[in-house]
């Protein structure tokens, strides 16, 4: 507490919330090789901006799966032109981590992840 011209200023800090940690399953290295790497940087840069913080935010481009995928993913994101690039996704709130298990394509209706069609 503060006082000021004879008012009393409670002054209140905010403390930002530590960002997500975000770490990559072996097998994405796989699933990259499927993409041109020219949007490698793009896809690191959305990955790292998007889910570092509040990650099971459900937006326009970020939404949880409606069932898990066989290697446990629960949420995806959509971004990159045409909302080509689906990353898929799992979180553990009590080790703040985001592990991202899956990088694919989408193309009309199929997610092709390491060039192989998943169904969601």
């Amino acid at each position: 507490m503060t006082r000021f011209n004879g008012v009393t200023i409670i002054l209140v800090t905010m403390e930002s919330q530590q960002p997500f940690r975000i770490i990559y399953a072996p097998i994405t290295r796989v699933h990259l090789r499927a993409i041109e790497a020219k949007y490698y940087s793009l896809i690191r840069r959305i990955i790292e901006e998007r889910l570092s913080a509040a990650p099971d935010l459900q937006t326009r481009h970020r939404k949880p799966l409606k069932r898990p995928v066989s290697f446990g993913a629960t949420w995806e994101l959509r971004f990159g032109p045409g909302n080509r690039f689906r990353v898929l996704y799992d979180i553990d709130r009590t080790q703040h981590v985001v592990a991202v298990l899956a990088i694919g394509l989408k193309r009309g209706n199929r997610l092709l992840i390491g060039g192989e069609e998943i169904r969601l």
